[in-house]
């Protein structure tokens, strides 16, 4: 599976942007497709996940009401949704995936993820 990252860019507070990252190769119904970042002197940190149906989603606490995720699976693309936006989200933002048939999207812990796109960065001025 590569992944395939884009939409990062510069906004200023409460701004908006959506990042996309279509997925390639091996794609199937039991492929989960996550969102990551990691901010300057950070460590990478768990942002949302959503599984193939889209049925389950989960979030960062720190995300939750200001982002969204969503896929188009004809497309085999994932989107995520950035509003409110603040200085502190200015990071690297990593697409992976994973292959996972459980219900929901399982750990969001960085290494459970197999696949992962390069970053695209966002950055958020006050």
């Amino acid at each position: 599976v590569q992944l395939q990252a884009s939409g990062g860019g510069s906004v200023q507070a409460g701004g908006s942007l959506r990042l996309s990252c279509t997925a390639t190769g091996r794609t199937q119904s039991n492929l989960l497709m996550g969102w990551f970042r990691q901010a300057p002197g950070k460590e990478r940190e768990f942002v949302t996940a959503i599984t193939w149906s889209g049925g389950s989603t989960a979030y960062a606490d720190f995300v939750k009401g200001r982002f969204t995720v969503s896929r188009d699976n004809a497309k085999t693309t994932v989107y995520l949704q950035m509003n409110s936006l603040k200085p502190e989200d200015t990071a690297v933002y990593y697409c992976a995936a994973k292959y996972y048939s459980r219900t929901g999207v399982g750990s969001p812990s960085a290494p459970t993820y197999a696949y992962w796109g390069r970053g695209t960065l966002v950055t958020v001025s006050s």
